[in-house]
Order: structure tokens, then sequence, then C-alpha cells
């Protein structure tokens, strides 16, 4: 199955199904007016997207594009198919259009700049556009040589339909074996699984279309990102995009102990349980720029990147 080349996507499902599947998603949760609520299915809710935007934020973001911190094999393999269950593609597919992002941010070719293509783009349009259905192997040769990764990628529909029969399967035993909860199948189904993939998703999707137009700036780099507080704590620390911008290198983002970023937070504790390591902070230089950058050489650097 693979020798050499990833297999194509949109084989077996095609592109209109996944705009089906994609709203379809959205739709579902209006099923929640009709199923009762109970604390269980509000907590794994919860639980589903903290975890998931997690495997987003640490997995897909900072080590599958950036390549911000090292780990094994394994666990690689782990974060790839947690960061699968979102639906929001596979590692390999994400990590290779945000990489063009960087290298294009707010100029023309950016696949989802809210400063060239409007908000809307920005935040699904681009996903939703046949343009960007395939993965960009140029940019990541490094994640191609793994046959799993490219298997979770031609593949990427099995992991949250995994986790969505789980969910309802997991309403269905605590209906059985604890009945005063409250929960059956369809409504962990429906909290469990639809509504935090849709929290998920407009969180994440926040990132690309908000906080390129709302927030600070403390570093004059050549695109418009912004830190955002709020953002940041939605999105366990990607708020603070200008300085992700500035060096995105950097595992940590939120460069100063007073920015909230729980994503840090849980990678340090992985590194102490020997599951991750090498976890990249930004050098001294960046610190004092953040300092010493005026607005002159803010115009200037705005002038040489147009």
């Amino acid at each position: 199955m693979f020798q050499g080349d990833i297999v194509d996507d949109t084989k077996g499902i095609n592109y209109a199904v996944r705009q089906y599947l994609f709203w379809g998603v959205h739709l579902m949760c209006l099923f929640a007016l009709f199923t009762e609520v109970s604390w269980v299915a509000v907590a794994v809710c919860v639980f589903l997207y903290f975890i998931r935007m997690f495997a987003i934020t640490g997995g897909y973001h900072r080590y599958f594009s950036h390549r911000s911190y090292k780990t094994s094999r394994l666990f690689q393999f782990l974060l790839g198919f947690l960061g699968a269950t979102s639906g929001q593609k596979g590692p390999i597919w994400w990590a290779s259009h945000h990489r063009h992002h960087h290298q294009h941010s707010d100029q023309p070719e950016d696949v989802h700049s809210p400063l060239v293509s409007g908000i809307y783009y920005a935040h699904v349009g681009w996903i939703l556009s046949r343009q960007f259905i395939h993965t960009r192997h140029d940019l990541v040769k490094d994640l191609m040589k793994f046959p799993e990764l490219r298997a979770l990628d031609a593949y990427n529909w099995i992991p949250p339909t995994l986790l969505g029969v789980a969910c309802f399967y997991l309403g269905v035993f605590l209906n059985y074996a604890y009945p005063e909860l409250g929960t059956s199948g369809f409504q962990m189904l429906i909290w469990g699984f639809f509504m935090s993939t849709v929290l998920l998703y407009h969180g994440t999707f926040c990132i690309n279309s908000f906080t390129h137009l709302i927030g600070n700036r403390r570093f004059q780099t050549s695109d418009d990102s912004r830190n955002n507080l709020f953002l940041s704590l939605i999105t366990l620390g990607e708020g603070w995009h200008n300085n992700h911008h500035r060096y995105p290198g950097s595992e940590r983002q939120g460069f100063y102990w007073w920015e909230i970023d729980i994503s840090h937070y849980i990678l340090s504790m992985l590194s102490w349980m020997g599951l991750v390591w090498d976890l990249r902070s930004p050098p001294k230089r960046i610190y004092e720029e953040a300092k010493q950058t005026t607005p002159e050489e803010a115009k200037k650097i705005k002038a040489v990147a147009a």
C-alpha cells in the first residue's frame, strides 16, 4: 500500500461528500435540543475539546509543523492519531499547509490570511476549497518518510469515526451501569463528539482568522500577527501569535511567565516523564529585540516585506 507515495486522500470520499460531512457535523449539534443534558455528557465534551486541542496545538502545530521538540516514533504516532480525531485531516496535510502559511504570511500566496482573503475564507473557506485538498509534499519531506503518518493522512476519517462510536457506546454503558447519571448513547454522541468537535473546529480556526486582526504586537514582524490573551486561553496558548511568528521554532509561545500557555505546561510535564525532550525556547536575542524594536524599524521591516 505505501510504496513511497501518499494515497490520495480524496479517493473513496470525494470532495462533495467532504463538504456535506463538514457541515453535517455542525447540523448534528442541533439534536442537542432534543436530548436531555447530563453533567457527564458536558464533562466529556469539555475533556475531548481539551485533549484534542492539545493534540492540535502541541502535536499538529508545535511538533509536526515546526519540530520544536523531539519525541519517540511511537509517541509521534499517538500525537498524530489523537490530532486526527479532531476531524482536521492528517498531520502531514495539516503541517504542509501551515508551513506554507509561514512562508507567505499575510502575502497573496498565504492560504488563510484575513487581510488578503477576508475573515470567512481565513476562518473556514480555505479548508473547504478545492485548491487545498492535496498535501504540499515538497514542504513535508521529513514527515513523508513515516508510513504510519502517511496512513493517517490517507485514512484520516477513521480516527474521528472511532471516537464517535466510542462516545456512543460510552453513553450506552453508563446508561446501563449507572442510570442515575441520566446519560444515553445518543446524548453522549451529540455532546461528547459532535459538540466538542465543532467547538474544536472554531477554536482552532480563530487563530487563522483573528490573531492577524485583533491583539497587540510585541514584535514588528513582516506580517500582521498579534498576541491575544482570550484566544490563548481557548486554544491552550496559540493566541500568542505575534511571539510565534517572530520565532516559530520555539516550543513555548507564551514567552513570559504571565503569558498563559497551557500546551507548554503540558509538554513540560511530558518532558519530565521522558515522553518528549529538547523543548526549544526563544534565545536571549529575541527578548532583547522585544525591548528595542522601534516604530521606525517596524516600518522598514514592512517595506522590505512588501
